[in-house]
């Protein structure tokens, strides 16, 4: 099946973001004759962190309460780095090493058809909040006029870099996360470029991560330690386990490793880098070949045309398999017949992943939105809700949406569903699930384009840096102990 497989990019970039212009000025655009008034526009020198002139710059520096760069207090706009600590602790938990985990999700698994049919999104929706993106440029950062500003949301570049020089003086957020109940346990380091899948199989004592160095990383899932580095000879762009085979998405080819005997395949006739693979309980591969028992051989069974774009995502739910592309569009195939049964228009550019939470499936998009479709009455999906709502959008100010890349979803130490979404801002949102409240944010140095979850309330992420960070839910209200 070519659904799998991937050409080049072409002139459509991962990193980029889409723009809504509205109609009007954008604040602090404006200025009086005779003499230009830069109070309402904030200083670039102080956002990066490096202003000099203090109380004499003429631009904004929002720490103080006034609506003008001058007259800001050191006292006014200092806030304590210390409000999220990060906490450097041993990637195994005590009860025993990494696991999988799951909570109402999946995202390529063939599972049966998931339960809940009565989840209310976004505002109104089980008394949560409007469900705003919180990814536009303005949330998260100070508000304009004078108005309240959220206390140093935005991380510094710097310090998670290891090495800026300000301490407590510095401008910026110095903490991994801003969510109170995650934090990062440990750093994976060995990648040398972006960290493209990383994979946990059930059961298993090992951690897959593949990478754009052209090597597939194992890790010991009890020490954190890797065990292995596998060449592949090309950019691993999708890594797969099922049944004891490992499927690794290359350019031109998929890499077919059986974990016992170590026996390797290669299977040729992909166009271009493979972004994704998804395989079936009875050995279908979607990538262009099928698993003969008898031959235990990988063999050509059929191709399914229909995307006008690269095939970016897949995922199998029940008799059914699911696909995201470039072309901006998810299609629906049937099994049975390999035909596409419908296809879903909704976004405005690359449909980066895609995800299922009950009865709902969820896509995300480099358009900014994350869009939840559900089966009507006649047993055709329709779209349900997008985030951020439009009604949010619809101010004068030109607002710029980071793109989604990756999701993932699990629960947190209470049993909450949460999704985690990432974006080309180099930041992992939380969002509780249906009311898309935002509930925290994960830092990285370079965008996260690899997310997954395991046991024992830990979420792995791999950026483009190379990095495989280990996050852990943590208890934010622990017992007291009585004596």
């Amino acid at each position: 099946m070519m659904a799998g497989m991937e050409v080049d990019d072409g002139s459509t970039r991962v990193g980029s973001k889409r723009n809504y212009s509205r109609s009007g000025n954008a604040a602090g655009s404006g200025g009086g004759a005779g003499g230009r008034s830069h109070g309402q526009q904030v200083c670039r020198y102080w956002q990066e962190g490096r202003c000099v002139k203090g109380d004499d710059c003429q631009w904004l520096h929002p720490g103080n309460a006034g609506s003008t760069g001058r007259g800001n207090s050191a006292g006014s706009a200092k806030r304590s780095n210390n409000a999220h600590e990060y906490r450097d602790r041993e990637a195994r938990d005590p009860a025993g090493g990494w696991g999988y985990g799951g909570g109402g999700f999946t995202s390529g698994s063939n599972q049966g058809r998931p339960r809940n049919v009565s989840a209310r999104w976004g505002r109104g929706g089980r008394g949560g909040r409007s469900g705003r993106g919180s990814h536009d440029q303005r949330d998260n950062r100070f508000q304009e006029g004078g108005r309240s500003h959220t206390p140093k949301q935005k991380p510094c570049s710097y310090w998670l870099k290891g090495n800026c020089m300000r301490g407590d003086t510095c401008n910026f957020l110095h903490a991994h996360t801003t969510a109170p109940d995650m934090e990062m346990t440990t750093v994976l380091n060995g990648h040398e470029k972006a960290v493209r899948a990383i994979v946990l199989p059930e059961a298993h004592a090992q951690l897959y991560t593949g990478s754009q160095d052209e090597s597939v990383r194992v890790w010991d899932c009890t020490t954190g330690k890797c065990t292995n580095v596998a060449p592949m000879g090309g950019d691993v762009g999708a890594l797969i386990f099922a049944k004891g085979w490992l499927f690794v998405g290359l350019p031109n080819e998929v890499k077919v490793i059986n974990m016992a005997t170590l026996q390797q395949a290669n299977l040729s006739g992909p166009k271009g880098q493979v972004h994704a693979l998804a395989v079936t309980d009875d050995g279908l591969l979607f990538a262009g070949t099928h698993f003969n028992a008898a031959t235990n051989q990988f063999e050509p069974a059929a191709s399914m045309s229909g995307h006008t774009g690269p095939v970016v995502t897949l995922m199998l739910i029940a008799n059914r398999l699911y696909s995201g592309s470039m072309d901006s569009t998810i299609r629906v195939w049937e099994f049975a017949t390999l035909q596409c049964v419908q296809a879903l228009e909704g976004h405005t550019n690359v449909v980066m992943d895609l995800l299922c939470w009950d009865s709902f499936l969820l896509s995300c998009s480099l358009d900014g939105t994350i869009k939840i479709w559900s089966v009507n009455s006649s047993g055709q999906l329709e779209l349900t809700f997008s985030h951020p709502e439009e009604e949010n959008q619809s101010d004068s100010r030109n607002i710029t949406l980071a793109g989604a890349l990756k999701m993932c979803g699990c629960t947190d130490k209470a049993g909450k569903p949460v999704l985690l979404c990432s974006y080309n801002d180099n930041i992992v949102r939380l969002y509780d699930l249906p009311t898309f409240t935002e509930r925290g944010q994960l830092f990285s140095r370079e965008e996260v384009r690899a997310l997954q979850v395991g046991l024992n309330n830990l979420v792995f992420s791999g950026d483009s840096r190379g990095d495989v960070k280990v996050w852990s839910w943590i208890d934010t209200h622990p017992e007291a102990v009585v004596n």
